[in-house]
């Protein structure tokens, strides 16, 4: 009677256990990874914000560049294990279409990017100056992500943040980013060819991720000639 006692006791600790362990994988399977993205993006749009803002002028084009690069390798290789580092919807939409996510995945990544963007700039708005903020409406659009399997993923993804925003922030402010584009068209309510910078990062999303798909994707990623 005692044995059989303690055998359903002991049965009993272990189904709490297996309980514990399948409510810690939802977490970090679904709820950690949408935390990752909405803290990164947050914290890379209020960095990307506040380097600019306060001296438009002085900035120039090398000071933002820098500091987006930089401030995305930094934030790349902290979340990366946890969410594989996103932070950008048009990235999100080329790593699901290939195979790199889960369908279900896809909209909480996109809502957590985008309500990172909006936190980013609200936070920077608040600790600047209005009429600085103002000012700096059209320098704060800029950013870029990317992702490979290489070990210097950090790296190579600031280097080409820095690289994009030189090449092309006379042309378009370099916004390759929507959420990084709607967090601060919302503090400042600036939406002259808004839409350039949500269909120009979704469109290169899905030429590149035609390109892995077709042409450039291992053997199980690749669709066709394998």
């Amino acid at each position: 009677m005692v044995d059989a006692k303690l055998e359903l006791q002991d049965m009993e600790k272990s189904l709490m256990k297996q309980s514990a362990v399948r409510e810690l994988n939802l977490y970090e399977r679904i709820f950690q990874p949408c935390v990752a993205e909405l803290v990164g993006t947050t914290f890379f749009v209020f960095i990307g914000c506040v380097s600019v803002i306060e001296d438009v002028e002085a900035a120039g084009r090398l000071q933002p560049a820098l500091v987006h690069g930089l401030a995305l390798a930094v934030l790349i290789a902290c979340m990366a294990e946890i969410s594989g580092s996103h932070f950008n919807p048009a990235f999100t939409v080329a790593v699901y279409l290939c195979g790199g996510m889960q369908v279900k995945m896809v909209v909480p990544y996109l809502v957590s990017q985008i309500t990172g963007g909006l936190l980013g700039a609200a936070m920077a708005k608040g600790m600047t100056s209005t009429e600085n903020y103002a000012k700096a409406q059209v320098v704060l659009l800029g950013a870029v992500n990317g992702k490979s399997k290489s070990p210097l993923v950090p790296f190579l993804v600031g280097c080409t943040l820095i690289i994009n925003v030189l090449a092309g922030s006379d042309v378009s402010g370099t916004c390759l980013n929507p959420a990084r584009a709607l967090g601060p068209a919302v503090m400042t309510n600036y939406w002259t060819l808004h839409w350039v910078y949500w269909v120009g990062p979704i469109a290169g999303a899905l030429i590149a991720a035609a390109l892995v798909r077709l042409l450039l994707g291992d053997n199980n990623m690749r669709l066709l000639m394998k």
